[in-house]
């Protein structure tokens, strides 16, 4: 049964915890929070150091970038928690980075340059949310039609769309 007791709070917590891994080393000082759970790290980042994170972090043997997507806390501030989920083939560890994005004129920088993958979940994440990467080689909508009015993953989205 699990022990919610069991989870590694807090950026220094976590890291003193776990000075072993290679995703921690990388990232003592761009880290702004971190979390350990069910066996899976966690680590936030200031928005500015995304692609320092991502650059980071494959440097430090994560070389599969396996997932981007997005969370609407509406009506919380930050609203918006951009994840990526990364793997390490080699070192048989995933890490988790997250970023939190305040209110309706969410950007970010795009991490395409670091990982060429991103590319089309980093357009989802547009397309659905209305997130925007800064520097992405072809920030448009990839789901609905280009014509299309809003964001329908948005907590505020009206269930039957704008009329």
């Amino acid at each position: 049964m699990y022990d919610p007791a069991s989870a590694i709070k807090g950026k220094q917590a976590v890291f003193e915890a776990h000075p072993e891994n290679a995703s921690v080393k990388a990232l003592t000082d761009l880290a702004t929070d971190a979390k350990y759970d069910r066996a899976e790290l966690t680590i936030t980042v200031a928005r500015e150091s995304i692609v320092a994170a991502a650059m980071a972090v494959q440097q430090a043997g994560y070389n599969f970038l396996e997932d981007v997507t997005a969370v609407d806390w509406y009506p919380s501030e930050p609203r918006f928690q951009i994840t990526y989920h990364i793997l390490s083939h080699s070192l048989k560890e995933r890490i988790r980075l997250a970023v939190r994005l305040d209110g309706d004129a969410a950007a970010l920088d795009s991490i395409t340059s670091v990982w060429p993958s991103a590319n089309f979940y980093e357009r989802e994440v547009f397309d659905l949310f209305g997130v925007h990467f800064g520097g992405h080689p072809n920030l448009r909508r990839i789901m609905m039609p280009e014509d299309w009015n809003g964001h329908p993953l948005r907590k505020d989205y009206p269930v039957e769309g704008y009329r």
